[in-house]
């Protein structure tokens, strides 16, 4: 194969066939996918970031109901994609799963464009007061809205991974080149999400939300076509696993069968495959690790037993390390639910803290409160080539890592910088309160004179944080999942986000109820301007500090993955290295 220039992977064109390493794949492939990636993300965060606006001032919700449906929203576009991802893992493939679920997801945008722009589907407004709208409207609205989420789950966990597939990892030059695909791809992601920020949720404030839905939707129809233009140059990775799930299932079954059964004391007596499989098959073969070491019991050769048992054919070692990987991989997403639920105040309770704020600028400009994500991504926009050109360089110079960190290290630096935003969040809302105690304000439509300016460093952090955890997450699980699993392992990162969104949903509910109770002041309640903000901030900050230290617990135990694969006749090579010291934070990863 490599001496004819064809992929070191295996990897395959639309029809099958072998595809040459010089003209297909590569970073030439990813530019139409990008396209892609900014338009999607140009249309989910122009939806996101203004929704609890739309729901409480033009469909007439109240702060903890609208609070609630954006989390619920948003949570389900970021869990969906579990199901997506299966569906492209065990039948359709990555593309062919894309190529439905995109099309899903612009009819949700163009039904959601029509919600907003035609008389009978949207609800009567006059002199910027708007009636309340009918059941009709509503369901219509939401329905858009949730088939948005259903094309979310088809896009979100293979258009990522197929970007990633289109470099080979057994040729050294495009490992290389694959390891900062993940920092630029998000770059192109938070450039559409900017223009989100900037531009659309302005447009739909001053000149209308039809215009401001509309933009995105002809934008992501252009991207499928920019998409489609680029399919030659793209590279498939053959599925040599039908129903690679189950595999995990098979595992735990096998290992609890031979519960009895004693482990032999070195793991090469356990059950696995011959090298040569692995070379003809072009599979990976996965390392013995020693983590979970009850699962190695599924790799018990039975004649290595004095235990009599019904016959049953051992999983290999690959296996059996695929599913510790996974469980693995389990315990590291439960300890992402914390900072997601800290990220989905940005569209929600930031929102609404800044809408109170004075937010006028040079000569009369008001700014959305919305606006205010934008230096999110300003500050990750700045950050990425930063990261990426210096700091990953430097670090590499001093560790040996060609990450320059280990992954769980750039997700604990993360960690550490979000909790220092929730802080300065406290801190803001503390003196935001004394302000309006200090001007006996009252009422939830009187600004607070204190500049909106107020909330940037916050944002900043949270931006600077997501260089770090963001997009160290997406490649985390993508890097750790098993070879056959790579678009389900990228949705530990989407489903994390899910889970958070709707975490944070389910706080604000018990915390809006037990304080508000027996006539009690709400934390969360319908007048930000007589609320207690700073209360649930400050219960969000003694979560992420807690949360932290579960981090460090989960990173010490965590094994990275150890693969082999054979590159050339006779010579094998360690794909990923074993844990290093997390000497920053006194970790293990």
């Amino acid at each position: 194969m490599e001496a004819k220039g064809y992929t070191l992977d295996g990897t395959v064109d639309l029809h099958g066939q072998p595809v040459l390493a010089a003209k297909t794949g590569k970073w030439k492939a990813c530019a139409f996918l990008v396209g892609y990636e900014a338009f999607e993300r140009m249309a989910f965060y122009g939806i996101a970031s203004n929704l609890v606006v739309y729901l409480t001032t033009q469909l007439h919700e109240d702060t903890v109901s609208s609070v609630r449906n954006v989390n619920n929203w948003s949570g389900s576009v970021w869990i969906t994609p579990i199901l997506g991802a299966y569906i492209a893992d065990s039948y359709l493939g990555r593309f062919w799963t894309f190529t439905i679920s995109s099309l899903i997801y612009i009819i949700g945008m163009v039904l959601l464009t029509m919600a907003v722009s035609i008389k009978f589907l949207k609800p009567t407004c006059e002199n910027g007061v708007c009636s309340k709208a009918s059941s009709t409207q509503i369901a219509f609205f939401y329905t858009s809205l949730y088939i948005i989420a259903i094309g979310a789950g088809g896009t979100k966990p293979n258009i990522s991974t197929f970007g990633a597939d289109q470099f080979d990892d057994l040729n050294p030059h495009e490992k290389k080149l694959k390891a900062s695909f993940f920092n630029w791809w998000m770059f192109s992601a938070f450039t559409g999400a900017l223009f989100a920020t900037l531009g659309l949720v302005y447009i739909q404030e001053n000149l209308g939300w039809g215009l401001g839905y509309g933009i995105p939707t002809v934008g992501l129809i252009l991207s499928i076509v920019i998409f489609y233009v680029g399919t030659p140059l793209y590279r498939h990775k053959v599925r040599r696993t039908r129903h690679p799930a189950g595999d995990l299932l098979r595992v735990v079954v096998t290992a609890f069968a031979n519960a009895k059964l004693v482990l032999p004391s070195h793991p090469s007596e356990l059950h696995e495959l011959d090298q040569q499989y692995y070379v003809t098959t072009r599979k990976r073969r996965v390392l013995h690790t020693p983590a979970f070491r009850f699962l190695d019991k599924a790799a018990i050769k039975q004649e290595n037993s004095s235990v009599t048992t019904p016959s049953r054919q051992p999983c290999t070692i690959t296996q059996v390390e695929g599913t510790k990987l996974v469980l693995g991989m389990a315990m590291i997403w439960l300890v992402t639910l914390i900072p997601s639920t800290i990220w989905a105040q940005t569209n929600t309770l930031f929102v609404k803290q800044g809408i109170t704020l004075d937010r006028h600028f040079a000569s009369g400009f008001q700014i959305p409160a919305a606006s205010l994500s934008s230096f999110i991504t300003l500050s990750m926009l700045v950050s990425v080539p930063l990261y990426d050109r210096y700091f990953v360089p430097f670090m590499h110079k001093k560790t040996g890592n060609p990450r320059g960190i280990t992954l769980l290290q750039r997700l604990g630096i993360g960690f550490l910088i979000q909790i220092l935003a929730i802080a300065i969040a406290y801190a803001v809302e503390v003196k935001r309160i004394r302000v309006i105690k200090a001007h006996q304000i009252k009422s939830p439509d009187e600004i607070v004179p204190m500049s909106i300016f107020n909330l940037l460093p916050q944002y900043v952090l949270l931006g600077v944080a997501d260089v770090f955890n963001a997009i160290g997450l997406l490649e985390f699980f993508y890097d750790q999942s098993p070879e056959e699993m790579q678009s389900l392992g990228t949705t530990f990162f989407t489903s994390g986000i899910g889970v958070g969104n709707f975490l944070n949903s389910f706080l604000v509910t018990v915390v809006d109820k037990m304080t508000g109770r027996n006539g009690g002041k709400s934390w969360i309640g319908k007048n930000v301007n007589n609320s207690h903000l700073d209360y649930y901030y400050g219960f969000l900050l003694i979560l992420s500090a807690l949360n932290m230290g579960a981090f460090v617990l989960a990173s010490k135990k965590y094994v990275y993955k150890v693969e082999s694969a054979e590159m050339k006749e006779g010579s094998c090579v360690q794909m990923e290295g074993k844990a290093l010291d997390l000497s920053p934070l006194g970790l293990q990863v």
